[in-house]
């Protein structure tokens, strides 16, 4: 152990001193109830999970309202970037250790990437892109934050981004942060299965895991994998349904992006609501990808300052808020009293939307402009694969490469690659 003294002066006065001692980094490790043990393995990717701007994920659930339907989904995001992160460690010394090149530098590039891979998410995700950003995927907000983290660390994330917006010249590197078979997607079934309890999510990750190769700077699965494959393919598939888009989600996720229209109408015709400061100014301001500019940090900081909290608490205080529509929607909500959800594989009509919608209006005492509050219809989709994007390649100890969808007699004729299209339509009960 050595110690350093650092000097602070004022107008060229020395007015104190402080020491600083100078430890060697001491490899820090996570207990997870998902994986075990995860190691934090360098300063620097401990510097960024100390960083206020991870730190936050702490605060915005992995699954957003799903704990409505599964109580136990309470996990969080930080959760899933850290078991990102082991599984990113575990394949690439599993890569290494099959004679692919993976420099040290790269090592920490690709553990950095995925780390901050979901740092652009927000409370309740994909309502919120759809209700107080103005369609602004999680990802754009990921880069730009990453942006700004490299810029305060001095360039140290610039194979990080590259890695990340899928430009580093070792594919497979790329790969293992966004693809077919990427360590967000392992991560992820298995731990939203995990906290869950739907088993359907229980993938064979280790397995997985072993019977990664690389061939032409890509990212293969050895034959003796194929099945452990399949069935990651088929419990996304079923999680989708099951978890990600239940009927009794969709209803609540509907229910709160209507919540944040009304407060965002109200607010923006001069009715004052109780809102969080960060909350207070996404409800104020029209917010879309040219406010997130380096000359311009105040909707970041905002953005960074905005959690799940945030939303609850306005909500559970709006409940008794004069407005009708907006009280009723937070009631919904936070007494769990949802509307139906109907799932359809065909359009509904507008005759059956518009007889629900007169129902409510006759029900409420509400206008049609109102009811459409609380008669809304949406569609949703599922893909468990997309070869057309990027496929996942099987090898064959002959060297032969094969497609997963064509090597698997059980996906040859299923319809896993086609992307199935549910309309919905919420009303209430």
């Amino acid at each position: 152990m050595s110690y350093s003294l650092k000097l602070y002066f004022c107008a060229g006065k020395k007015i104190g001193f402080e020491f600083e001692m100078n430890r060697k980094y001491k490899v820090k490790i996570i207990n997870d109830p998902v994986h075990g043990f995860i190691t934090v393995s360098s300063p620097f990717l401990y510097s960024l999970l100390e960083h206020r701007y991870f730190q936050r994920l702490r605060n915005i659930k992995q699954l957003g309202l799903t704990y409505l339907v599964y109580p136990g989904a309470c996990h969080n995001r930080l959760q899933h970037a850290l078991g990102a992160m082991h599984l990113m460690g575990r394949a690439l010394d599993t890569l290494k250790g099959k004679g692919h090149e993976v420099t040290r530098r790269e090592m920490e590039m690709a553990l950095a990437a995925i780390l901050l891979h979901d740092i652009g998410h927000g409370p309740f995700s994909h309502t919120l892109e759809s209700s107080i950003v103005e369609e602004i995927p999680h990802e754009t907000i990921s880069m730009i934050f990453m942006k700004y983290l490299n810029m305060e660390f001095g360039g140290k994330l610039d194979l990080a981004t590259e890695i990340f917006s899928k430009k580093y010249k070792k594919r497979f590197l790329n790969e293992l942060v966004s693809g077919q078979l990427d360590v967000d997607r392992l991560d992820y079934l298995r731990r939203d299965s995990f906290f869950s309890g739907v088993v359907e999510g229980m993938i064979g990750i280790e397995r997985i895991i072993s019977m990664l190769d690389v061939h032409n700077d890509e990212l293969v699965v050895e034959a003796k994998g194929i099945y452990s494959i399949e069935k990651f393919l088929l419990s996304r598939r079923l999680m989708y349904w099951q978890v990600y888009l239940h009927k009794t989600v969709l209803s609540a996720e509907t229910v709160l992006t209507q919540i944040l229209r009304r407060a965002k109408y109200l607010v923006r015709n001069g009715e004052k609501l109780f809102a969080s400061p960060p909350l207070s100014f996404f409800l104020s301001n029209p917010v879309d990808i040219s406010v997130f500019v380096p000359e311009n940090t105040e909707a970041l900081n905002h953005f960074a300052m905005l959690c799940d909290g945030d939303i609850e608490s306005a909500a559970m205080v709006w409940t008794s808020h004069p407005d009708k529509i907006l009280s009723r929607l937070c009631k919904m909500l936070t007494c769990r009293i949802l509307p139906r959800a109907e799932l359809s594989a065909s359009p509904f009509s507008e005759d059956v939307t518009e007889e629900k919608r007169q129902y409510v209006k006759r029900k409420f005492g509400l206008t049609d402009i109102e009811a459409g509050y609380f008669v809304v219809s949406d569609t949703v989709s599922n893909t468990a694969y997309s070869p057309d994007k990027q496929s996942i390649i099987i090898k064959y100890n002959d060297g032969a490469l094969m497609d997963i969808f064509e090597a698997s007699d059980m996906l040859k004729h299923s319809n896993i690659d086609e992307k199935v299209y549910k309309h919905v339509l919420v009303y209430p009960k």
